[in-house]
């Protein structure tokens, strides 16, 4: 008897199966595209009803409307043969209404002619009223001063770090540009940021900063001005550049030693600095020899003879960690911090002393004499030439040359005298510091310089510090 086999069941299952490889994978698509309508109703809808981010976004233009008329661009044109500073363009901001205008020194520095532009397409021709390279700030002054708008700033006021930022300038030479960023951090020292030996004390910020920035305003969210964009550090130098691409690193003038330098070169006068009466280590970052000491500061070897510290009750040993609530952990921040302040103005000092710990006195500061000054900055390129100088019997002598310096490579050498700069003698270390300040060797001049080795023997060597 023949079997009668049915396929039957067997053909529905493979239907199934068939529609639903076929069907499914529809279904499930057209329940995901309902998912995704579903969400970006819902998320339009929240943005429809939130105007949170309108309100950030129309803040942020309404800064920019506020800041950009009193920013400016600056056209410089030199006849020199060679420029300490690449390019020929920065910015700068209103600082009065009396025709003041702000930017870097290095950015007008040997100008023979300075054009300024204004937001509203005007230009006009400034002369530099006064500039003071050790700060990187000059002052320019434009004879037509109808229209200005000066800039509010926020004197006073210690920036703190992570606080929103804005800089503004000419990058690359596009006019009135605007980025923004964060303060990244406080009191920075980047060696090549500003004139070998001169003030310090930067704002580091994470703006987008090109060359062209250069002298432009740094702006909190008030539409204040808090500092000056002076440089970036990118990948290939991290010591800080006035030339190169942005790589998320700038630093800024804070705008208490902008606001400082440029009322005194307003009025005339070489600006002055502030004078605490220690005598500092000669390096530049902090030296803590005490290990019961826990944290950061600026140790003092020695406490000038009736000076402002010594009347104070600041004693040698003592570790300096905070002046008028801004940390000193580094020698050229405690310079720079100090340097900005006004002789006879009281600030707090903080410091560690052994067995006492933490200790608070308040200090009138004293006033260093242009001599004074002109030694500690010509002191400092010497130190970033590579030769260290002391007083001897026999006169300014070097008594050190680091390995590989610039100094080391022209063949100074441990035990000679200098005894000439610029064809003129000098008799002291103190002497070689200023006659290098006055001869433009901080700011990459040629300076020739006299030496005379313990043989007898005399040669002359040019020097300049490369830019």
């Amino acid at each position: 008897m023949r079997r009668f086999v049915s396929y039957a069941p067997a053909l529905a299952v493979s239907l199934t199966i068939l529609l639903a490889l076929v069907l499914v994978p529809r279904i499930a698509q057209r329940a995901s595209f309902a998912a995704t309508r579903a969400r970006v109703t819902l998320a339009r809808q929240v943005l429809s009803d939130e105007d949170i981010l309108h309100r950030i976004d129309l803040a942020t233009t309404m800064l920019a409307e506020s800041v950009l008329p009193s920013v400016v661009h600056i056209d410089v044109r030199s006849g020199r043969e060679r420029r300490v500073f690449g390019g020929a363009t920065g910015a700068g901001w209103v600082f009065d209404e009396q025709g003041h205008i702000v930017t870097n020194a290095h950015v007008v520095d040997h100008a023979d002619a300075i054009l300024v532009q204004f937001y509203d397409g005007r230009v006009e021709p400034a002369q530099v009223k006064g500039l003071d390279r050790s700060t990187d700030v000059a002052v320019l002054e434009v004879d037509d001063a109808s229209g200005l708008i000066a800039l509010p700033r926020a004197s006073g006021v210690i920036p703190r770090q992570g606080q929103t930022v804005f800089a503004f300038g000419s990058p690359f030479g596009f006019k009135f540009s605007m980025s923004r960023g964060l303060i990244s951090g406080l009191g920075r020292s980047p060696a090549g940021a500003i004139e070998f030996g001169g003030s310090t004390n930067f704002i580091q910020t994470d703006a987008a900063v090109n060359p062209g920035n250069s002298g432009g305003p740094l702006i909190d969210v008030s539409g204040r001005v808090i500092g000056m964009n002076v440089a970036i550090a990118t990948g290939k130098d991290t010591d800080g550049t006035t030339e190169g691409q942005s790589a998320g690193i700038s630093f800024a003038i804070p705008l208490s030693t902008v606001e400082y330098v440029a009322e005194q070169l307003i009025a005339g006068r070489e600006p002055s600095r502030g004078f605490l009466g220690i005598s500092l280590p000669g390096m530049p970052s902090t030296f803590v020899p005490d290990e019961s000491f826990r944290g950061t500061g600026v140790y003092v070897p020695e406490v000038v003879a009736g000076g402002p510290a010594e009347a104070a009750g600041i004693r040698s040993g003592d570790i300096i960690v905070r002046i008028d609530g801004e940390r000193t952990q580094e020698v050229p921040v405690l310079q720079s911090v100090i340097a900005s302040k006004r002789p006879g103005q009281v600030v707090s000092v903080e410091f560690w002393r052994e067995g006492e710990g933490i200790m608070s006195v308040e200090l009138t500061v004293g006033e260093m004499t242009a001599r004074e000054r002109k030694a500690q900055t010509g002191r400092g390129a010497l130190v970033r030439f590579g030769l260290q100088v002391a007083d001897s019997d026999a006169g300014p002598q070097i008594v050190g040359v680091f390995p590989r310096s610039i100094a080391d490579r022209l063949g100074f050498a441990q035990g000679d005298f200098i005894t000439e700069i610029s064809g003129k003698p000098v008799q002291s270390a103190e002497d070689v510091w200023v006659a290098l300040a006055d001869a433009g060797f901080l700011v990459g001049d040629e300076v020739p310089v006299t030496v005379e080795t313990a043989d007898g023997e005399v040669r002359r060597v040019t020097i300049e510090l490369p830019r």
